[in-house]
């Protein structure tokens, strides 16, 4: 039984893995350049701020925004 769940879940996250791959590619390039340094280089708002010669307020906007469509995307996937 535990195999059966096991196997469901890896086929769950291999699901999401796709979706989220796909929200990213619609996301502009600057945020997914956001994203990128906020979620996978593990940098701050500040750090990212400095880096690409914005306010911290205006990545946190960003980071909000792009976020935001991501979800979307994906909701709008699963109603398919």
């Amino acid at each position: 039984m535990d195999q059966i769940k096991s196997e469901k879940d890896h086929d769950a996250y291999w699901v999401e893995g796709i979706a989220i791959k796909e929200a990213l590619h619609r996301l502009s390039e600057r945020e997914r350049h956001i994203l990128n340094l906020r979620f996978f280089s593990g940098k701050t708002q500040m750090e990212v701020a400095e880096e690409i010669g914005i306010s911290q307020a205006q990545v946190s906007r960003l980071e909000k925004a792009a976020l935001a469509h991501m979800r979307k995307h994906i909701a709008l996937r699963g109603e398919r």
